[in-house]
């Protein structure tokens, strides 16, 4: 079984480009479903699902699944883990040969690509982010697969569009200039009113002096 080396400077660098991926898509991280942009595009045995393997110390991922017409699929595409989790990846020996490497600069490299059975080749992870990789010799086929790590990874964003200044939903603030119009029309009819009640009561014939 071939282990990954420099687990943790591969990791930490791993982890400063999905920082970079996680401020580009606008994700805090967290809550929401990863954002794996197009990557399983042409991958046929990825349904949108993603395993849920938080808990766990190890988890496996089938290298050399049924998919994609035939064993050539990662079983489970997409699977996530906790921050330290170790992934072991178990070839089954069906569809040729296999192995798994990063995407970009990640820290996953198994090799050459092997036919063997059992578990060739496993990896601690202990950066948060989304750790997206292929088989070389069937990446075209859509034999693809990504990790999930930790809690602060991009996320696809399901925000409800209500507006971008974050506010609040109330009712329009009125103008102060609206305000003093509003007050001056008042005076102006309340003394209005007055008058008119002084003519009515007492008349509008005044005596005027000789």
């Amino acid at each position: 079984m071939r282990t990954a080396a420099g687990a943790t400077t591969a990791a930490a660098a791993t982890g400063t480009v999905a920082a970079q991926e996680s401020t580009e898509s606008g994700g805090d991280g967290g809550g929401g479903p990863p954002d794996y942009g197009s990557w399983f595009a042409s991958t046929g045995n990825f349904n949108g699902e993603t395993k849920d393997a938080t808990g766990q110390d190890t988890a496996t991922v089938m290298v050399g699944a049924q998919g994609n017409g035939g064993n050539l699929a990662y079983g489970p595409p997409a699977i996530h883990v906790d921050n330290g989790a170790t992934v072991q990846f178990e070839w089954t020996g069906e569809g040729g040969t296999h192995n798994v490497v990063s995407d970009g600069d990640g820290p996953l490299d198994s090799g050459s690509a092997v036919d063997t059975t059992g578990v060739e080749y496993e990896h601690t992870f202990e950066e948060d982010g989304i750790y997206k990789y292929y088989c070389v010799p069937h990446e075209g086929l859509g034999m693809k697969g990504a990790i999930v790590v930790g809690s602060d990874y991009p996320t696809q964003d399901t925000g409800g569009g209500g507006g971008g200044g974050g506010g609040s939903s109330g009712p329009p603030a009125v103008p102060e200039s609206v305000k003093s119009l509003g007050v001056a029309t008042s005076v102006v009819m309340t003394a209005t009113l007055g008058m008119a009640y002084v003519f009515m009561k007492y008349g509008g014939d005044y005596d005027t002096p000789e």
